[in-house]
């Protein structure tokens, strides 16, 4: 299991935006994962905060988490990603969404588009940007983005995983046959822990229809949106690996205290959580 911390890009106190991911780092933590809202005035571009966050850090995993691609084109966003992962030294994953909060995109000069066509239009970006990592010509006609002959590079230091945030069945389905992972969030406004089953079933179905193996896709969820601090319990982090079958917890920073929390979590919670999963 690796443990993160689930970040507000909070632009109101800019530097304890940033103690918080130095924290992260001096903890032990295995990543970061940075919300991106570009219409949220209060927030700092996701974008130029990894990037700074990356010359402040030595050894954690940066991603955001997850992007809003209708306000992200997709091959400036490979060679974003890529360049970020050379420049840090492989410690890069990218988180896509499909798309939210239109009005919100649409007051930012994005599209609004329907649940249809948000998955597909994502659909199309992940055949880009994995063309791209992967060092091939842009050669794409799509109905939403198109590429004719761009050149990819520099490529990435590493294998950049594309995880995407997915709840609904086409997006579950376009996880399974595409993703290299599964990043959605867990709480009361967003994915309930008893739909969670169901839905790593649908991820593995659709794998094994694709003719890839289920285990090859990282399961990570963002955890402890409704109480951040039950996931300092480390019996309560080791069952959301156990039981729910993520690899991956990204645990929400509480506003009260948030150095503190990262701290015990990094230092206590997560070495006590993975002696547990050890010993089921």
């Amino acid at each position: 299991m690796r443990v993160g911390v689930f970040i507000v890009p909070g632009g109101d106190e800019p530097q304890g935006t940033v103690e918080q991911i130095v924290a992260a780092d001096r903890a032990g933590l295995d990543l970061v994962g940075i919300q991106d809202h570009p219409y949220q005035r209060r927030f700092l571009d996701t974008w130029t905060l990894l990037a700074y966050a990356a010359a402040r850090t030595e050894r954690v995993t940066l991603l955001p988490d997850v992007l809003n691609l209708p306000l992200r084109q997709p091959a400036v966003l490979a060679k974003s990603a890529a360049s970020l992962d050379q420049l840090s030294g492989g410690r890069v994953e990218l988180g896509l969404g499909a798309g939210a909060f239109w009005e919100g995109v649409e007051a930012m000069g994005g599209p609004r588009r329907t649940p249809g066509e948000s998955v597909d239009a994502l659909e199309e970006a992940i055949t880009l940007i994995r063309a791209f990592f992967g060092g091939e010509t842009l050669r794409q006609e799509g109905e939403f983005y198109s590429a004719a002959g761009g050149k990819p590079g520099p490529l990435p230091a590493h294998p950049i995983g594309i995880w995407v945030g997915a709840y609904g069945p086409r997006m579950l389905r376009l996880t399974g046959r595409l993703a290299d992972g599964w990043l959605p969030s867990m709480g009361s406004n967003y994915m309930a822990e008893d739909e969670v089953a169901e839905r790593q079933a649908a991820i593995d179905d659709a794998a094994k229809a694709a003719g890839r193996d289920p285990s090859e896709i990282v399961r990570a969820v963002n955890a402890g949106l409704d109480d951040p601090h039950e996931l300092l319990d480390p019996e309560r982090l080791a069952r959301i690996s156990i039981e729910l079958g993520f690899e991956v917890v990204l645990a929400t920073v509480p506003a009260d205290d948030p150095i503190d929390f990262i701290r015990r979590l990094g230092e206590e919670a997560a070495p006590r959580a993975r002696e547990l999963e050890g010993s089921s």
